[in-house]
């Protein structure tokens, strides 16, 4: 996964706002920081997201951003 893949995830899953807010502000438990600063330190998008989406409780068939199809309406 992209940053910028990462980035419309983001904005899918949670809306441009909101989004910015969970990757400055929640404290993502895998990482000990928050998204922004786990990216800013090297982790990858991918296992960021996985983590963003495991901490806020998305449902496991919205995790799209990690590479998989996104879901059709």
């Amino acid at each position: 996964m992209r940053l910028s893949e990462f980035r419309q995830a983001l904005r899918d899953e949670f809306g441009d706002g909101y989004g910015r807010v969970l990757t400055r502000d929640l404290i993502l438990t895998q990482f000990g920081c928050s998204a922004d600063q786990a990216l800013a330190g090297g982790a990858s998008a991918r296992d960021v997201w996985l983590a963003l989406c495991a901490e806020t409780d998305v449902p496991q068939a919205r995790w799209y951003g990690a590479g998989l199809p996104a879901a059709r309406s």
